[in-house]
């Protein structure tokens, strides 16, 4: 099954920068092969739910291996099964009313 999820981990009790921990989760989603778009709060990541949710432990892995003590995860996903849709074909519906 096909899932778009929104992700942010926070790693606690590593200072007030996390961007080397974002910077590692940014390097799991590119080796699982995953579309992903980082915002400023969070990654959107598109895929199988089972490669999706892998990747998504994988980083938690990473970043304790970092030396973070505890993450916390907001975790925002949805699904379809009527017809398939990218990031950005949701993106795209948006954009296309606003231009009319």
């Amino acid at each position: 099954m096909k899932v778009i999820v929104d992700l942010c981990v926070v790693p606690l009790g590593v200072g007030v920068s996390v961007s080397p921990h974002v910077a590692a989760c940014q390097r799991v989603l590119e080796e699982a092969g995953l579309e992903h778009r980082m915002h400023a709060y969070g990654t959107n990541i598109e895929g199988e739910w089972d490669e999706v949710f892998g990747a998504i432990k994988r980083c938690h892995q990473v970043v304790h291996e970092m030396g973070a003590p505890r993450i916390t995860t907001t975790l925002k996903l949805g699904t379809r099964i009527d017809r398939e849709q990218s990031m950005d074909d949701k993106v795209e519906s948006v954009r296309r009313l606003l231009e009319s």
